[in-house]
């Protein structure tokens, strides 16, 4: 009977449960950006580094960009695309400390300020500007009026849904309007409109980034290593120039309802980090730091730090280059360690 015992524990134990992997599931939006995941899914690249690391990664589509950000801090998911001011309102502070595991592009124009009337920025003074309110558009529309001695009480607000702001601008009372790409060439099409402050003139303000769940992080570096492999992976395909570089290119621009053409459009006012070294010589920069200051100090005037916030500084916001806010309640966190080890080649098939 001991030996049967036994051999039925030995079964039990070898049984394909037993064996069972390790799962993670990262969730995207469409965004010029963050179409390499569509790419990295489609083409098996993801598969094959989870696949070296011995762990499954589920790679989800979600159309609504805020909804898929909302699923990620109610625990649907444990890494999603996202900016860095959104991942500062929404997850870390809604509680969930959150890591900016990928830092993949900056906006370098692909937001825009658009005017009818006016050449210049501060022509905008006692319009009404259209915009999706408290969104990335609504932050760079207050950085602009700071550099020419304005601020939002100089101008008046219009929240309107990103899917009319086109339809918006061709009316005769829309004359201001805040957006993103590919709205922002839309609209810069039409006659009068002329483009008067955009996402180049605060250069590497609006991140865009790969944000995972941090205590998920921390008890599985397989999941880390394995995301940041085949995101250098696609990176490195984007850009060495062969036909394989045009062919992803073009599937990312048609998987976002665009062309070869118009993804390259968008690309050329987008800052992408294509090797590690780029995006960790850019997180460990002093301007991080500062960055998120403006960040965090717009997210609290507009009530966006959540209802116990005191002041800008309420959520801690850990960077190579230190702290901003309270170091007893850090809750976002740009770690470049696993690009780093990309960089020197620490990460590999």
């Amino acid at each position: 009977m001991k030996i049967k015992a036994t051999l039925l524990a030995l079964l039990l134990l070898a049984s394909p449960a037993s064996f069972a992997k390790d799962s993670f599931k990262i969730c995207w939006s469409i965004y010029v950006g963050w179409m390499p995941w569509h790419y990295g899914e489609n083409e098996g690249i993801v598969k094959k580094w989870a696949d070296k690391y011995d762990i499954d990664i589920e790679v989800v589509q979600i159309n609504d960009y805020i909804e898929s950000i909302n699923q990620y801090t109610a625990g649907a998911f444990d890494g999603c695309t996202m900016t860095n001011m959104d991942a500062l309102t929404i997850p870390a502070a809604g509680g969930v400390d959150s890591t900016a595991l990928i830092v993949g592009d900056f906006s370098n124009g692909n937001d825009g300020v658009v005017l009818k009337e006016g050449a210049s920025l501060a022509d905008i003074k006692g319009q009404q500007v259209n915009l999706v309110e408290l969104s990335v558009s609504h932050y760079l529309l207050a950085r602009g009026l700071s550099t020419v001695g304005l601020s939002e009480k100089d101008i008046k607000v219009v929240n309107t849904s990103d899917a009319d702001l086109v339809a918006a601008f061709t009316t005769k009372d829309v004359t201001a309007v805040t957006t993103w790409n590919p709205l922002l060439s839309e609209i810069t099409s039409q006659p009068n409109a002329t483009k008067v402050f955009d996402s180049s003139q605060i250069p590497g303000e609006i991140i865009d980034l790969l944000v995972v769940n941090t205590d998920t992080l921390k008890a599985n570096p397989k999941f880390g290593k394995a995301l940041v492999g085949a995101w250098y992976e696609i990176m490195g395909k984007m850009a060495d120039g062969s036909e394989s570089t045009a062919a992803a290119r073009t599937a990312m621009g048609v998987a976002s309802g665009t062309d070869l053409a118009g993804y390259e459009a968008q690309l050329a006012s987008t800052k992408m980090f294509y090797t590690p070294a780029e995006a960790v010589a850019f997180t460990t920069s002093a301007q991080l730091k500062d960055t998120m200051k403006y960040v965090a100090e717009f997210s609290f005037q507009h009530g966006l730090l959540g209802d116990g916030a005191m002041d800008a500084s309420f959520i801690g916001i850990e960077t190579p280059a230190g702290v901003y806010g309270d170091k007893g309640n850090v809750k976002f966190r740009f770690d470049p360690s696993y690009m780093q080890m990309a960089a020197e080649g620490k990460i590999k098939l």
